[in-house]
């Protein structure tokens, strides 16, 4: 079964059922043993919506990527209180940003890195779904020429405009995963708590569409805002007036478009928040491992039933292993893939090896596929004191990253038997850029826990997001860029339970001490780009830690926690602050905390219903004691009960304590002007880096010294390498899923190779009707050939600067890009609609679709006779024709309830205490009139 709502209820349900018994049972045997600690745990909402978001994750494994896809990105509509707008962001955007990213890579860095320049800006729409969002309460009519002309939403979209607030915010999803309609309901606090208005992208996801493929669609929508293409109706955005904000995967893509940005020297935002951002792909840190049961992360990753998308590879056998004993050698060093770009020796080696053996074997050999004497394979320890003595390139890891298709993929880069030599026996004949094409890395070595251990060798792609060479790319995992100095100031939120807490913690310190934390050699010697900045940026950055004790990953999921409410405020007033103070005062003070005086924060932002007018609500009430108190003074008093915005100023006072007790670090630049100042008048200067943890009440206090931390003991070349642990524990769940779905797989590839016949036949159809393709013209936007379309065609040939799966000569697109394959239905419906309905210009002209072809499509559920067919569910939401009860509207009404359920709670506390006080005041009273009655020594005294 799919993941429908029906599904999930099902799966849930006895989940709540069994979450709530331990629950009570767990609280009894604290009480009884008069345990006082607390945890997050003690509060039976997070503990129920825990286990919830938990067990929704893991019947997502259970399931397809496509089901998985097709749930979370279908649109649901916004509350009646809240202005939802949606837009297109055009290609004219889309190219803008595709123009940054070639300049960013360089010719080299496209061809062997990215696998080309025109597979990733391929898409099955012609634009990128994003909305406007704010409360309807904020709108504010304005005066436009053209209004009467205007239709609804533009004329929303107009009402918004004097809300100079802007949050550009991507959401989370593990790239593959979440859409605009998932994370709608936090956007909308994050509106209305700044006072502004927010902008989201359903940017494309992988594995169809993977890296960079969403962060192009990132930098559009940045584009989109702040240069508007024709025909938008928003003015333009000024970058110093706009934030960004992401979480998890979509927090990553942040930062790594803050960097792309400040590479190019184009502005940036005033600020950025990052909520549990997912920096390393390779899982290097220890918290990766060590927080495994504290978070929602499927116990072994992001696994999924096979499907014709995914995995590449749906069966472990049949002459494929995910994972082998090292085979190649001399091998990369552990820890590393094989370096990108080999020097003549290397290069003339490989081919002469690879041709050997294919003429051996009689069948294509792969780099991988050399092979030496068991014998002669070293151990772990025996490679790297040899690349530690030799210090050669070849044997020194090249921790560069392959190209896409170095291992999965079969199309071109191919020894065959019996080709010419293509290197001949010397140098002569020897063509160093055109054998470049036959060139495969090794695949990427496990680091082993045992140095005299014969390390591991992946055979398989292990995140969806990008291939495994990919993943110590700094635009992919971006912990592992040479310096994150030099950016806008950062807000940055992790939870103390979560996965990715030790990366986070080290990407804050990283960030705001660039010449403290470099990235390792070689990523300094292979990356040309990364050379210059480890030098060229050494500013650091301003950031604000905040890690939340025993919240896990996301925490702002759980809304109606006091920590999450006071994340939100504090995100808020970050934003805020950001925006409405200069350049100049932010390079002084980046920190709301520390403004002086301190801003204004009206109470009508904290929680509150939406019954159609605005009213303030209350926190609820604790159902926390202190918890582990580090500092006596500081202790949670139980029953507080304050809204976020109370609880904002009292962290702000602690923030500013921190700062006269030297618990915050000061920028080191020397002037005299830089001090801390009592007197309330202007903001507390010459602070660059706040550190601190926030407990479950949401209250603050300073983080221990970096020394006591064990993430940031960790070397440089520790940092970015696969390791055994987390590989081990990926596989046992691989091998898991083989058993599970072992006739599934069979089904996979037999599905498969449908797709590719019908493919084929919709090809061949295409050309019998006079399909006429100029492969390799200049995409300059050109005008539009509308006149050769084929008489009687419903489609057209767009103008537009755009690419279609045609235009992939001497491209090199990843295994699991839906461009270059031809085996699944998403892909299908890909080709089909760049040939007969949306063409990109290198089409000269339209064929008609044939009858036959028409009718086949009657019976497909995705597609349709005369109409373009639904684009793969990782781009174009699902528009459902009937208006069920979706599970993401189910979601957005719990957290109401809770929240409601929890303020009803907190007022008849208030109404019980208040009574209880009226009452014991008025026994004391009677108590007293009657011993004063019954003295009568008392009465004569008086």
């Amino acid at each position: 079964m799919p993941v429908t709502t029906t599904s999930a209820a099902i799966h849930i349900t006895p989940v709540v059922v069994k979450t709530f018994i331990k629950h009570a049972k767990r609280k009894g045997i604290k009480y009884k043993d008069g345990d006082t600690t607390v945890q997050g745990w003690d509060d039976i909402l997070y503990d129920e919506a825990f286990h919830i978001v938990k067990a929704f994750i893991e019947l997502g494994t259970k399931n397809t990527v496509e089901s998985l896809q097709a749930f979370t990105n279908t649109h649901v509509p916004a509350p009646f209180w809240c202005a939802v707008v949606p837009v297109k962001i055009p290609l004219s955007s889309c190219n803008k940003a595709a123009d940054v990213l070639i300049d960013w890579f360089g010719p080299d860095d496209l061809k062997h890195v990215v696998g080309g320049e025109r597979w990733w800006q391929i898409r099955g729409l012609e634009w990128i779904d994003a909305e406007w969002i704010t409360e309807k309460a904020y709108l504010k009519e304005a005066e436009h020429a053209d209004r009467d002309k205007l239709t609804s939403d533009e004329k929303t979209i107009v009402d918004m405009e004097h809300l100079d607030r802007v949050m550009l915010y991507v959401h989370g999803g593990a790239f593959f995963w979440g859409s605009i309609n998932t994370h709608r309901y936090q956007v909308i606090r994050y509106a209305r708590k700044m006072h502004g208005r927010a902008f989201t992208v359903n940017y494309r996801k992988a594995p169809q569409y993977p890296w960079p493929c969403p962060l192009q669609d990132v930098l559009a929508a940045y584009f989109y805002l702040t240069n508007p293409p024709p025909g938008a109706v928003h003015q333009p955005v000024h970058p110093s007036k706009l934030v960004f904000a992401g979480d998890s995967a979509g927090a990553s893509l942040c930062l790594t478009a803050l960097t792309v940005l400040r590479d190019l020297g184009i502005p940036q935002p005033a600020g950025a928040v990052l909520i549990s951002p997912w920096v390393d792909l390779t899982h290097s840190f220890p918290s990766v491992m060590t927080n495994a049961s504290t978070d929602i992360i499927p116990p072994h990753g992001f696994i999924h039933k096979p499907s014709p998308l995914w995995p590449v590879h749906p069966k472990g056998e049949d002459g494929y292993i995910r994972v082998v004993k090292t085979r190649t050698n001399p091998p990369p060093q552990p820890g590393h893939a094989d370096k990108l770009k080999p020097d003549n020796a290397e290069l003339h080696s490989q081919l002469r090896e690879r041709e050997k053996q294919a003429a051996d074997t009689g069948r294509d050999v792969h780099s991988a596929d050399l092979q030496e004497p068991p014998e002669e394979i070293p151990s772990q320890k025996e490679m790297q004191q040899q690349a530690n003595e030799e210090d050669l390139p070849s044997s020194s890891g090249g921790d560069k990253h392959g190209s896409p298709g170095s291992r999965s993929s079969t199309r071109d880069e191919q020894v065959h038997p019996g080709d010419d030599n293509p290197s001949g026996d010397g140098e002569a004949n020897f063509d160093y850029e055109s054998e470049m094409d036959y060139w495969e890395p090794k695949p990427p070595k496990v680091l082993m826990e045992d140095p005299n251990a014969t390390p591991l060798e992946l055979r398989a792609q292990i995140q969806l997001y990008a291939t495994t060479e990919q993943l110590s790319h700094p635009l992919v995992s971006p912990i592992l860029q040479s310096s994150l100095g030099n950016l806008c100031p950062l807000y940055i939120i992790a939870g103390d339970g979560e996965c990715l807490r030790d990366e986070i913690i080290y990407l804050a310190h990283k960030a705001a001490h660039p010449k403290d934390y470099p990235a390792r050699q070689g990523v300094l010697r292979e990356g040309r780009r990364q050379k210059e900045n480890a030098e060229k940026f050494q500013v650091p950055t301003k950031v604000h830690l905040q890690v939340f004790d025993d919240m896990c990953h996301v925490l702002t999921v759980f809304t109606f926690t006091e920590c999450a409410q006071y994340a939100y405020r504090a995100i808020a007033q970050f934003a805020k602050h950001v925006i409405d103070n200069s350049s100049e005062h932010l390079s002084r003070n980046p920190f709301p905390e520390l403004h002086r005086p301190p801003s204004e924060i009206s109470d009508a932002e904290s929680e509150h219903e939406h019954a159609g007018s605005r009213r303030r609500s209350h926190h609820k009430k604790s159902h926390f004691s202190s918890k582990r108190p580090r500092n006596p003074s500081r202790s949670v008093e139980s029953g507080d009960d304050r809204t976020d915005a109370e609880l904002y100023r009292l962290n702000e006072a602690t923030a500013e304590r921190e700062v006269k007790e030297g618990k915050a670090e000061k920028v080191d630049s020397g002037a005299s002007s830089e001090t801390v100042h009592d007197d309330n008048s202007e903001d507390i200067r010459a602070i660059g880096f706040i550190r601190e943890r926030v407990d479950v009440l949401g209250k603050v206090r300073p983080m221990e010294p970096p020394k006591e931390i064990e993430a940031l003991r960790l070397k440089p070349q520790e940092i970015g390498v696969i390791k055994e642990a987390p590989v081990r524990r990926w596989l046992e769940g691989q091998e898991e899923w083989d058993r599970r779905y072992k006739r599934t797989a069979e089904h996979v590839i037999r599905k498969r190779r449908q797709y590719e016949a019908k493919a084929t036949r919709l090809l061949e159809h295409a050309r019998e009707q006079g399909l006429i393709h100029d492969e390799l013209q200049p995409q300059q936007s050109r005008a539009s050939v509308g006149g050769s379309i084929s008489s009687g065609s419903v489609g057209e040939i767009d103008s537009n600067r755009r690419w279609g799966p045609l235009d992939l000569k001497d491209e090199n697109p990843p295994p699991s890009a839906i461009a270059g394959r031809r085996d699944t239905s998403e892909a299908v419906a890909l080709l089909k609609k760049t040939i007969y309905h949306n063409a990109p210009a290198t089409h000269r002209n339209v064929p008609k679709l044939k009858t036959s072809d028409a009718f086949r499509a009657v019976f497909e559920a995705n597609d349709h006779p005369t109409k373009p067919p639904q684009q793969s569910v990782s781009e174009q939401q699902v528009h459902p024709q009937m208006a069920p009860m979706h599970g993401l509207r189910m979601w957005q009404s719990l957290v109401e309830l809770f929240m409601r359920k929890s303020r009803k709670g907190v007022q008849r506390g208030k109404q019980h205490a208040s009574s209880a006080l009226q009452s014991t005041g008025d026994k004391i009273s009677t108590v007293g009139k009657s011993r004063s009655n019954s003295n009568p020594s008392t009465n004569s005294a008086k």
